[in-house]
């Protein structure tokens, strides 16, 4: 049987990006309440989709893996989850249906509560404070008294994604989830003259496509309910350990706060306690590997985390930035397919696009994700690999935070409603762009190749 790591054996470990707690005795006890909460997610949920994502990897499959750069305790409403899960499965349908595959549905949900900040104050007009690391850790009001590292937030947290889990899952198993009304979305998007004729087009073959579903009475259900998953970066090492349970079934370990875990950029130390911990854990993993990235980083961590070469187990999470994407990606590609190691490819075209617009907002220009993830697609065409995946940091609603789209947001137009609470992240309209836009490279690159899943042999009576 497969033993818990103590907080001690945790807390021996190096440790990079953690809050500074003032109250040890209050630590505690908040740990001592996540022990014996029920789980968020349960091990059989987290097999299946290790299954799904190895064939991603196999390029049987396509994941789309987005939502909130930092989630919110306040936006925990049934309205904001709503719009989240909506954009998501929009996109999922057009990527769909130019794949010809299954793509793979993951949330940045239930759990993305926290995140690593470049410096640990915060100064205004000469009074410093610790940085927002998120509503996991401490408040975003610029106040001695909001800014204080507290840990019954984490209980808060694990709270708030219950909430949300529960939603989510009663969305896309009661009906919300058919892909005849998600796909209403796609059809007022395209209905926008600014759009491109070819999106338009592929609407349309959309349409004509579930119409010929449901004459040939295609069982409802399978038009109607999906899977769906959630996923969040394993940065908070109390709340993940605390959150660690043995299987009941197999006696191996859980992590049991979200189906699929990642470890970030700036944490993927091969000796610090974010590998340590994770490497215990059955759940499938993504590593975020950013330009400075070398081949033999990206296979010391996939040996590292996956010694027994588990399938489904590694994906890699690539941040590159537009301008470095083509250069960087090839060599570290190259060199994990030459180590006969079968990982999952996604892209995040967000991470390395980020600047700080003329008028003092964080953002991102759209051209920027666009050229990324072109560059993704054009690096894995030409080695002949699969680019399994997107990750992206989305919203269901009609905020300006990054620059350009469909309706050509300026740094002007920043102000009229940036929401975010951390990164910039894509509306609605830029979500779906994206998502036709990544369709056509679908599309473009199935035509040259056969597709394994659609494989049919006729036979003889």
């Amino acid at each position: 049987m497969s033993s818990i790591m103590s907080r001690e054996e945790l807390r021996a470990l190096p440790q990079v990006q953690q809050p500074s707690y003032p109250d040890p005795a209050a630590l505690e006890s908040a740990i001592d309440t996540m022990e014996k909460l029920p789980p968020l997610v349960f091990a059989g949920e987290c097999d299946d989709l290790r299954q799904k994502l190895a064939d991603v990897a196999d390029g049987r499959a396509f994941l789309l893996q987005g939502g909130d750069c930092a989630e919110s305790f306040e936006a925990v409403t049934a309205d904001n989850i709503k719009a989240k899960l909506l954009v998501q499965l929009s996109m999922a349908v057009v990527m769909t249906y130019a794949a010809q595959v299954p793509v793979v549905k993951v949330g940045r949900i239930a759990g993305q509560y926290a995140k690593p900040r470049s410096n640990g104050n915060e100064t205004r007009d000469g009074v410093t404070y610790p940085s927002y690391r998120g509503d996991a850790i401490n408040g975003f009001d610029f106040s001695e008294a909001s800014r204080v590292h507290d840990p019954q937030r984490l209980v808060r947290m694990y709270n708030a994604s219950a909430a949300t889990l529960n939603l989510v899952r009663a969305f896309v198993k009661g009906g919300f989830a058919d892909l005849r009304g998600v796909h209403t979305w796609n059809r007022d998007f395209v209905g926008n003259s600014s759009v491109e004729t070819e999106y338009e087009e592929l609407a349309s073959e959309i349409d004509r496509a579930l119409a010929f579903m449901v004459a040939c009475g295609v069982d409802d259900r399978a038009l109607s309910t999906i899977d769906f998953y959630a996923s969040h970066e394993a940065l908070l090492l109390e709340y993940e350990r605390a959150l660690t349970r043995v299987d009941s079934r197999s006696q191996k370990l859980y992590g049991v706060s979200g189906h699929m875990l990642w470890i970030g950029e700036r944490t993927r130390q091969l000796d610090g306690a974010h590998v340590e911990l994770l490497r215990r854990v059955q759940n499938p993993l993504g590593i975020k590997l950013g330009p400075t990235t070398s081949p033999a980083d990206a296979l010391a961590l996939a040996d590292r985390l996956d010694p027994d070469r588990i399938p489904g187990r590694i994906t890699f999470i690539t941040r590159m930035g537009a301008s470095k994407v083509r250069d960087v990606l090839p060599a570290i590609v190259e060199a994990v397919e030459a180590s006969g190691r079968k990982v999952a490819w996604v892209c995040d075209p967000m991470h390395g696009n980020t600047f700080e617009s003329t008028n003092g907002y964080k953002t991102r220009a759209f051209a920027d994700v666009v050229e990324e993830v072109h560059g993704f697609f054009d690096v894995h065409d030409a080695l002949g690999t699969w680019p399994g995946g997107v990750h992206v940091e989305l919203t269901g609603d009609d905020v300006t935070e990054c620059v350009g789209g469909v309706h050509q947001l300026s740094e002007e137009d920043l102000g009229s409603r940036y929401e975010t609470v951390c990164d910039p992240r894509l509306n609605r309209n830029q979500s779906l762009e994206l998502a036709f836009m990544v369709a056509a490279r679908l599309r473009a690159g199935r035509a040259r190749h056969d597709n394994p899943v659609q494989a049919f042999h006729a036979r003889d009576l």
